[in-house]
């Protein structure tokens, strides 16, 4: 029962995720504060959902490697806490604005998305590598999943390093993997967990 339920929050953590990105977008273009609160709860929300999607995914991988499988999970939830919290305090800014506040400055629960794009891409990627040594997921979701948890990293370590979300490489990663291949991961992850184990093991062959 809990499987179908993870396989429903991991669908919406993939709408989520696309809708995130297209607020983000728009923000971008015209930093509105409708835009701003649409982007906050999304990303408060995205990260909600994340965790009772990887609950699932650490129920189908922990026989390949339970320690891994753990480690995976404690990412996962480390990072949807920085989801969580980024787009909470976010949204407290906006709701309540301070007398001050610096806008070239890293959030401090989730500075340049540390556990929104790093911490998570890095669950996925060892979801991903225990599916391939034995977990009851496809492979080819697997593989999907190196690919999203990769670009999550990239994504990372550019706003780290590059700072300007409209510089060429970190925008072209960054929509590639908002609009297409983490949505895309989510949703399949969510329609394998809601057919249940049965038909993600025939896949898996």
């Amino acid at each position: 029962m809990f499987e179908k339920f993870g396989g429903v929050c991991a669908g919406l953590a993939g709408l989520a995720g696309f809708a995130y990105s297209t607020a983000f977008v728009i923000y971008l273009h015209d930093a509105s504060r409708g835009a701003a609160y649409t982007d906050d709860v999304l990303l408060l929300v995205g990260g909600l959902l994340a965790t009772a999607a990887f609950v699932a995914v650490y129920g189908r991988v922990r026989a390949a490697d339970e320690g891994f499988a753990l480690l995976g999970l404690l990412l996962a939830f480390a990072g949807a806490f920085g989801s969580i919290s980024h787009g909470a305090y976010d949204l407290a800014n906006l709701v309540k604005p301070p007398a001050a506040l610096a806008s070239d400055v890293p959030s401090s629960t989730d500075p340049r998305g540390l556990g929104t794009f790093a911490l998570m891409g890095v669950a996925v990627v060892i979801a991903s590598l225990l599916v391939l040594h034995g977990g009851r997921l496809p492979r080819a979701l697997a593989y999907l999943g190196l690919l999203a948890g990769a670009l999550l990293v990239f994504v990372y370590v550019g706003r780290l390093v590059i700072l300007n979300p409209h510089d060429t490489v970190l925008h072209t990663a960054a929509v590639i993997s908002g609009f297409l291949i983490n949505p895309a991961w989510f949703l399949w992850l969510g329609a394998v967990l809601w057919r249940g184990r049965t038909e993600g093991a025939l896949q898996d062959r």
